[in-house]
């Protein structure tokens, strides 16, 4: 069966995460990461999200957009598994799916207006910054949160490792404007924490020096002693490269 429907953005999601290395592998686990979902004409109207605001979250269904021109494969490799096991695709949250849909449940902060734009301000999402969204639907407890469900390979959250921040690190932090930069200590943490380097790394000694870019940073960092250790952080070379252009 196949359908003519186009789907449509609503909206477009904006967020910290610049690429897609570093961004958390399930919503809820960075708390500190804050954003917008900026909604897009012609659903761009404050109607549109009347009654949202008695909902503390809500959920995101969007688009893989990135990956779509990857196709898609049966089975794929869970990093919870250690990227050596397969499972079929419909047995996992891969990014890599037939129609490239996913869905995110996150907190939401409040509803805003501004130049003309209707804004919903979020936190805790998993997406990448330019997400198209194309829905949006209110969390409800009684209904979505089953207490005795069965989480197959993902029972439990992760184990996190700890980060420590090089004296460099401490000081660039120190130096930002926490308004551009709102809890970057606490978000880098929270996204390191995760570990977000392929499976297959961790068993291993891994002396590279690792980049996640977050808002417009490029964060340096390597793995010494199975504990993170953030070396330096420097504007991004990518937003540098186009500035230049």
């Amino acid at each position: 069966m196949t359908f003519s429907s186009e789907i449509q953005a609503v909206a477009i999601c904006r967020t910290p995460y610049k690429q897609k290395f570093g961004i958390p592998r399930q919503p809820g686990l960075v708390s500190s990461a804050r954003g917008f979902v900026e909604l897009q004409a012609p659903f761009n109207h404050i109607d549109a999200v009347r009654g949202l605001e008695q909902y503390s979250h809500i959920w995101l269904l969007f688009c893989f957009h990135e990956n779509l021109s990857q196709g898609w494969k049966t089975t794929v490799r869970p990093p919870r598994l250690g990227g050596n096991e397969k499972l079929g695709v419909f047995a996992t949250r891969s990014t890599f799916r037939p129609n490239g849909i996913g869905q995110s449940v996150v907190k939401l902060h409040g509803i805003r207006q501004h130049k003309g734009k209707v804004m919903l301000e979020i936190s805790a999402m998993d997406l990448l910054d330019g997400t198209p969204i194309i829905d949006i639907k209110p969390y409800i407890p009684f209904s979505d949160a089953i207490e005795d469900a069965e989480g197959g390979i993902a029972h439990e959250a992760p184990v996190l490792i700890k980060v420590n921040f090089s004296e460099a690190a401490t000081a660039q932090i120190a130096a930002f404007d926490s308004n551009r930069y709102p809890h970057l200590a606490e978000l880098i943490t929270q996204v390191l924490a995760q570990d977000p380097r392929p499976a297959y790394k961790k068993a291993k000694v891994d002396p590279k020096q690792y980049q996640v870019a977050l808002f417009d940073l490029d964060i340096l960092w390597r793995v010494i002693d199975d504990e993170i250790l953030v070396e330096f952080i420097r504007p991004s070379l990518v937003n540098q490269s186009k500035t230049e252009s």
